[in-house]
């Protein structure tokens, strides 16, 4: 552990370069400490934070910047205890999802813009998992040109449709036939529980109407995975380059890329608990996203599931404030799925 002058040093270091950008010398340090300190005495102890790995000198500069350790000390140690924030902030929150959102995805997408517009970062959220989520119904409505509009509907209120081209040797009645099939078979499971069923019995049940299944069945099967898949909703993507140390153009467009892939941001968006997280520099476990910090939690939507958001800024972002606004917009969040639900089975 560091000495309390230490830790007011290492405080306020942080907090100025997070603030400016530029490294922290001792003269504009003794202007921000809370105690009395020589400009000498400073320096020394700025010496003992870099020998502890805490600090870094920049080689241009006589001033100090955090390390990855340094900053871990500081979130771990020396952040507030309350996470104040102001009430712009909560305003913001409070106000800016507005009345017109009518689905559980529109709620979720519209979140990770706000989140992302409060901290100037990249965001993302996860909608509440799905597991426990059970078919209603499923229909099928010809567009013309064998092209049908496939609808399916799960008790959460979620509605997902898709367009596909379905085999010229499949009539209506043999589509109307299946659909009654799946709806009779398959409504009331969870969606998981369908899935199973997709892989066992039903395809031969449809053989029993249709004698190629193949062409309802991959539209059933695929409308019924992105229903149950895990979608992560990100905002604010041009952000991330904006605080990348690394301008190689094959690096900024893999950087850019992990975005678009579901199963990377799995990876590192899976808290253990209910705490809020924080992932700095190579703690994130990917080369290209040392430079940056990662902040997650989850929120609870009591019986419909938990879901995740996160924000993915600079190393230097200013811890207190950003986690201020996390743990405030998760409970929003919740609030307002709950909401959705509440009025969904009022109906």
């Amino acid at each position: 552990m560091l000495t309390q002058r230490q830790d007011a040093i290492l405080q306020a270091i942080v907090r100025q370069y997070t603030v400016t950008g530029q490294p922290v010398g001792s003269k504009i340090l003794a202007q921000h400490l809370p105690i009395k300190v020589s400009s000498a005495t400073i320096r020394n102890e700025m010496a003992e934070l870099e020998e502890q790995g805490l600090l870094v000198k920049e080689h241009s500069s006589s001033g100090r910047v955090p390390s990855t350790k340094g900053y871990r000390y500081y979130v771990d140690n020396l952040l507030d205890e309350k996470m104040m924030i102001d009430s712009s902030d909560m305003s913001i929150i409070q106000n800016s999802f507005g009345t017109n959102l009518n689905k559980i995805d529109e709620i979720v997408s519209r979140s990770a813009d706000i989140l992302s517009d409060l901290t100037s970062y990249t965001t993302f959220t996860l909608k509440p998992e799905q597991k426990q989520v059970r078919l209603s119904g499923f229909r099928l409505v010809p567009l013309g040109n064998h092209q049908v509009m496939a609808i399916l509907v799960t008790d959460s209120g979620d509605v997902e449709n898709q367009t596909f081209v379905i085999p010229k040797n499949i009539n209506t009645d043999e589509l109307e036939s299946v659909i009654r099939l799946i709806n009779d078979q398959l409504a009331g499971l969870t969606l998981e529980e369908v899935l199973q069923r997709l892989q066992r019995d039903i395809p031969m049940q449809i053989v029993r109407y249709i004698h190629s299944p193949d062409g309802v069945l991959n539209i059933f099967d695929s409308i019924l995975s992105h229903a149950a898949s895990e979608r992560f909703f990100v905002g604010g993507k041009m952000n991330l380059l904006g605080f990348s140390h690394n301008h190689d153009p094959n690096d900024l467009q893999e950087l850019y890329g992990l975005l678009d892939k579901n199963e990377n941001l799995s990876h590192f968006l899976d808290p253990q608990d209910d705490n809020i997280h924080v992932q700095i520099g190579s703690e994130i476990s990917n080369k290209l996203l040392d430079d940056f910090s990662l902040i997650t939690a989850t929120y609870d939507v009591d019986q419909y599931g938990k879901g995740i958001i996160a924000v993915l800024g600079p190393t230097r972002m200013p811890y207190s404030r950003t986690i201020g606004i996390v743990s405030a917009f998760r409970q929003e969040l919740a609030r307002q799925l709950l909401g959705y639900y509440h009025r969904y089975y009022d109906q």
